[in-house]
């Protein structure tokens, strides 16, 4: 991504996305994700031609409700998009920079986690929920 477009796309991730640490499985202790949700399928189709990651069609609970979809990373893409765009961001700059900062330090790589790791990465879940607060 050429740095231009790294600003706009943090800008989206800011407007309409999410920043967080969550889990994907339900045996897994929470990984990082990072997800815009949007009406706008083309503009979701750019990100992920630029950045990756997957597009999902979202649920209408209303018949008068447009179509919407999500576009998401996770894991070590998320990490690697956050690097990118945390620069640019200024919303989810706290999310992405605690984030960025101590996910690596307290995710054991083999999934197997002391008691004290665990409660450390649980901390940190808790500080990006906190900080995901509206």
């Amino acid at each position: 991504m050429v740095e231009l477009e790294k600003a706009y796309i943090a800008g989206i991730v800011d407007g309409e996305g999410t920043v967080t640490l969550m889990k994907h499985h339900k045996n897994e202790t929470p990984i990082p994700f990072v997800s815009v949700a949007n009406n706008n399928l083309q503009l979701l189709q750019w990100i992920k031609h630029r950045c990756g990651g997957l597009i999902v069609s979202k649920k209408k609970y209303k018949p008068q409700h447009n179509d919407s979809f999500a576009w998401s990373v996770r894991q070590d893409r998320a990490l690697r998009f956050l690097k990118e765009i945390v620069e640019y961001l200024i919303v989810k700059k706290p999310q992405a920079t605690l984030i960025l900062r101590k996910y690596k330090s307290v995710t054991h790589r083999a999934g197997k986690y002391t008691p004290k790791m665990l409660s450390d990465k649980m901390k940190l879940v808790a500080k990006i929920r906190e900080l995901n607060q509206r």
